[in-house]
């Protein structure tokens, strides 16, 4: 934010200082609404691999509807510590979700497969198979 902020000249970013408080602070281990994706075209499918880190595979659903393919995920937790009296003596709850969607228009939907392992969500995307154009002849009237 060049210009804006009214410690812009001291090298002290009053901004960034509080997002280090809360990260060191509160300390969440999920980071949320980044869902990290890369594809790459194999010729003739496409790769697809996003990163889930903290979430199991139940916790995560691949729906299509239409020309879109959704990734979602959602995860809670709730650590709850008592004393012998049964008073917390700490109580903590996490929530982390992602959503994003895809275009998949030139996709053959029932090929695509998926894979979950070590935090990495991997789905192959078959590429409909090119339809050679039709040639005719035309009538004159």
């Amino acid at each position: 934010m060049y210009g804006l902020t009214p410690f812009g000249g001291t090298g002290f970013d009053l901004w960034n200082a509080f997002s280090d408080f809360d990260k060191s602070f509160f300390g969440s281990n999920m980071p949320m609404n980044n869902c990290r994706t890369d594809i790459r075209d194999d010729g003739d499918k496409y790769v697809m691999e996003s990163e889930l880190p903290g979430f199991e595979k139940e916790d995560i659903k691949l729906d299509i509807n239409g020309s879109q393919l959704t990734i979602a995920a959602e995860h809670s937790t709730n650590n709850d510590e008592k004393d012998e009296k049964g008073n917390y003596i700490r109580r903590e709850r996490t929530f982390g979700s992602y959503k994003r969607s895809f275009d998949i228009g030139d996709i053959n939907t029932d090929a695509i497969t998926a894979e979950y392992k070590n935090g990495i969500l991997t789905i192959e995307l078959p590429k409909k198979a090119s339809e050679a154009p039709v040639a005719r002849r035309l009538e004159i009237n």
